[in-house]
């Protein structure tokens, strides 16, 4: 018998499951509330959003991607929470083969994978951190600056990278496709997203200056020496 958040689990893949829900609503719960937080801190600090995109894939891109990267934990979250611990079968459809793993080597990957979320969310409150209150979905506040410190050093959308690589976490955690299409469709949407959002910032004569500079010495987007 297994227990997870006080209730009676009676297999090791029912554990394992509610493992992974319980560390999917974890990470979606930081992720909103830290993104809630943050984005009035930024109204109060650094002024409103006063610069917008002004293309119609400028203005829905950020909603492309926020659902494709929410919406299958999500939807899994909610569905097996929901059915006891157990996969509902149209989820089992999108489960990845154990042709080459074994049961035991599958609970071990999707463990490891819900301790790494865990872990990896200091990281990304590390970026918040740094990216203080010039956080917003797409735009330039009143108040623009370039921020230059911490993983700002190594690439320049490091809070990209860090959706990116939660979708690596949550294809294993979950066990299935569906967030490697979320994968997908994010990385596609951030490769849209970013000369939008670099192309308003070379625009604004308060920070372009300094913004080109940076490029220089930082070239990466998202993953250094890559992209």
């Amino acid at each position: 018998m297994y227990y997870i958040a006080g209730l009676a689990i009676p297999s090791s893949t029912q554990a394992v499951e509610g493992l992974a829900v319980l560390t999917t609503f974890r990470f979606i719960q930081y992720a909103l509330s830290r993104m809630y937080t943050t984005a009035h801190v930024a109204e109060a600090e650094a002024g409103p959003i006063r610069t917008m995109p002004s293309s119609v894939i400028g203005k829905f891109i950020s909603p492309i991607q926020a659902l494709a990267s929410l919406v299958p934990p999500a939807t899994y979250m909610l569905c097996v929470a929901f059915n006891r611990f157990t996969q509902p079968a149209w989820i089992q459809r999108m489960s990845i083969p154990n042709h080459y793993v074994t049961h035991d080597t599958e609970v071990a990957l999707r463990v490891a994978a819900c301790a790494s979320t865990i872990l990896f969310l200091r990281f990304i409150e590390i970026t918040f951190t740094h990216l203080g209150n010039q956080w917003h979905a797409i735009g330039r506040r009143e108040k623009p600056k370039v921020v230059q410190t911490g993983p700002y050093t190594v690439v320049r959308h490091p809070l990209y990278t860090s959706m990116l690589i939660q979708q690596v976490f949550f294809v294993v955690m979950l066990w299935s496709y569906a967030p490697l299409v979320g994968l997908g469709i994010t990385a596609g949407a951030f490769a849209v997203k970013m000369p939008i959002e670099e192309d308003l910032i070379m625009k604004d004569p308060a920070v372009a200056a300094e913004y080109r500079a940076y490029m220089q010495r930082v070239p990466a987007r998202i993953v250094p020496f890559l992209w």
